[in-house]
C-alpha cells in the first residue's frame, strides 16, 4: 500500500457546502488548520459509472491515514443505506480500520448519536466526535488520530468540555 499521508474528508452530497468551508479554513491565512485532501488524487474521467466512482473512491482512501466524517442527518440517512458512495466510504474506512473525525455540522460537542451512519455503530469503532469547528477538528486529527492504531478503545467518544475551553472555543 502506498504511503498514507492524506485526510480523507467524507460527507453526503447535500454538505457539500461544509466540505467547501473546510477547504476555505485551509487556504486562509489566519486559520490555522491544513490538511492534505486525499480528494485531490485520482480525478475520475468517467464519472458516470458506479464502478469507476468507487474504483477511484477506493484509490483515494488508501493515501489516506485519517478520516473527516461530516456529521449530519443526510450523512446518517446516506451513510447507512448500504448503496450511496458514503455508504461505501464508511465501508472502506472500516475495512483499513483508519481513524474517523465525526464533525457535526450542527455543532454539538456532546457526540450526536442522531448524526451517527449505523455502520460505524454497528462496528462500534473508535471514532471521536467534536464539532465542526477548525480548531478542535485540527486538534482531533493531531491528537486522537496518531493513537489510534494502539488504543483498545471502542465506539464513540467526545472531548470534555475543558478541552473545548484551553482551545478557546
Amino acid at each position: 500500500m502506498s504511503y498514507r499521508n492524506k485526510t480523507y474528508v467524507a460527507f453526503a452530497s447535500e454538505d457539500i457546502l461544509s466540505y467547501r468551508l473546510m477547504e476555505a479554513w485551509r487556504e486562509n491565512k489566519n486559520i490555522d488548520f491544513n490538511f492534505y485532501d486525499a480528494h485531490d488524487l485520482y480525478e475520475a474521467r468517467d464519472s458516470s459509472r458506479p464502478e469507476t466512482i468507487k474504483g477511484n473512491l477506493r484509490e483515494r482512501m488508501k493515501n489516506a491515514k485519517q478520516i473527516v466524517l461530516l456529521g449530519s442527518p443526510s450523512a446518517k440517512k446516506k451513510g447507512g443505506d448500504g448503496a450511496s458512495f458514503l455508504a461505501y466510504e464508511l465501508q472502506i474506512a472500516l475495512e483499513f480500520n483508519l481513524p474517523i473525525v465525526v464533525a457535526h455540522l450542527d455543532k454539538s460537542r456532546k457526540g450526536n448519536g442522531a448524526n451517527y451512519p449505523k455502520p460505524l455503530s454497528d462496528a462500534n469503532h473508535h471514532t471521536i466526535s467534536v464539532s465542526f469547528q477548525p480548531t478542535i477538528i485540527k486538534y482531533a486529527l493531531d491528537n486522537y488520530a496518531p493513537g489510534f492504531a494502539s488504543s483498545a478503545m471502542t465506539g464513540e467518544r467526545i472531548y470534555s468540555a475543558s478541552v473545548y475551553t484551553g482551545l478557546g472555543l
